[in-house]
């Protein structure tokens, strides 16, 4: 493994240790951090952008994501570190307020939002970029994860669809300005 992969490969490790390390904490305090998640049209809310996709409702959510976070944001990786960071912003920021601007009156928690970007991204940047590289990452991708193509329809109240359904619109946002870019 050669040094700039292992060195993205420990941002990744690091990405996944903290949203870990404040889990435990919002655990250990009695979850009262999962408080700051975004809060739809409120003023309060607005702070849960940023926040949001490092917050979880409990140990649960937070191992649900952990594996789909580390696999899509590694793949997100490959195309750069800046690239991860650069994207990764982008798509907390537009679908956090998306969901502050248009989601149901619930605090909105988790990295799915996140995920959903990662997997709309790596899919509509081999579509729009078509290099081979891409286009590989973009298959492995839909085979590993096309299935959470479902967790868009509204299904349990606890779940945020509306963070799925803004994060993959968001993911597919990046895409196209990283195609412009060019």
């Amino acid at each position: 493994m050669n040094a700039s992969v292992k060195k993205n490969l420990y941002w990744i490790i690091g990405f996944v240790v903290l949203i870990w390390i404040i889990e435990l904490i919002n655990f250990s305090t009695g979850r009262h951090l999962s408080d700051w998640g975004i809060l739809p049209r409120t003023l309060k809310g607005l702070i849960g952008i940023p926040l949001s996709p490092f917050l979880h409702a409990g140990l649960i959510h937070t191992m649900m994501n952990t594996i789909p976070l580390a696999i899509l944001g590694g793949f997100v990786m490959l195309y750069g570190k800046q690239t991860f960071l650069k994207i990764s912003i982008i798509i907390i920021f537009v679908s956090g307020l998306a969901l502050w601007l248009f989601a149901r009156p619930s605090c909105h928690v988790g990295a799915s939002a996140l995920i959903f970007g990662y997997f709309s991204y790596l899919v509509m940047y081999a579509w729009y970029n078509r290099s081979l590289k891409s286009v590989i990452i973009a298959v492995v991708t839909v085979f590993l994860y096309g299935g959470i193509i479902w967790g868009l329809l509204p299904s349990f109240s606890q779940v945020s669809w509306e963070g799925h359904l803004f994060g993959l619109l968001a993911g597919a946002l990046a895409a196209r300005l990283e195609k412009t870019k060019k």
